[in-house]
């Protein structure tokens, strides 16, 4: 179990791309002050694990009534994160995200937390994806230890994301660009293997098992 636990935080880790959102959340509130962005990214972090936690819990019930098995949407979630990867390791803007017309109602909102900072930044769909492929198979009365120590996972990776956001002016003064575009780059080439990995698993699920 510790094993799966470990790949789990990996791929969340990846997913959600805390490095990536340093940058966002500089230019989301630059010229704010320090207790705007303080809030801002405590809500937003907030928010995001109150979406997270919803998907966990009622995710795979709504996927069941829709007749969607879970193979199903570990070959279609595998396909996302595949493109999420592609997406990390030739540095492009995530449509996966947010788009130009986003960014642009964005500017001209001055609570940023609910979006895009929550969603589609934190929680967005890649990090949906990897919660419902991980939590679906997981009963919560049959595996609650399991189900904790992902929850735990989860928490963890939020919280990083926090703190890269209440740091982010000195991070992007030390990474800079290029240094978050080569981390984003070898993180996208473990996701990309990962999410391959998920489509043969899936497909293995429904083609060939027994």
């Amino acid at each position: 179990m510790s094993g799966q636990i470990l790949k789990f935080f990996i791929v969340f880790f990846v997913v959600v791309e805390p490095l990536s959102i340093a940058p966002a959340f500089a230019g989301l509130t630059s010229g704010a002050s320090d207790e705007f962005r303080r809030t801002m990214a405590i809500r937003a972090t907030v928010i995001a694990g109150l979406i997270l936690l919803l998907f966990s819990l009622v995710g795979t019930p709504f996927l069941a009534a829709l007749g969607i098995s879970i193979q199903a949407f570990r070959i279609f979630g595998g396909l996302l994160l595949f493109l999420i990867a592609l997406e990390m390791v030739f540095a492009r803007e995530s449509g996966t995200r947010t788009s130009s017309n986003e960014e642009a109602e964005n500017r001209r909102r001055s609570d940023v937390s609910v979006f895009p900072l929550a969603f589609p930044l934190i929680s967005g769909p890649g990090a949906l994806v990897t919660i419902l492929l991980w939590f679906g198979p997981l009963s919560i009365t049959q595996h609650p230890l399991q189900y904790v120590a992902y929850a735990l996972c989860v928490v963890v990776v939020l919280a990083v994301t926090l703190l890269i956001m209440l740091v982010s002016t000195p991070v992007m003064r030390i990474m800079g660009l290029t240094g978050t575009n080569v981390a984003n780059r070898l993180f996208g080439v473990v996701l990309g293997a990962l999410a391959v990995q998920f489509v043969i698993d899936g497909i293995r699920a429904s083609f060939f098992a027994g």
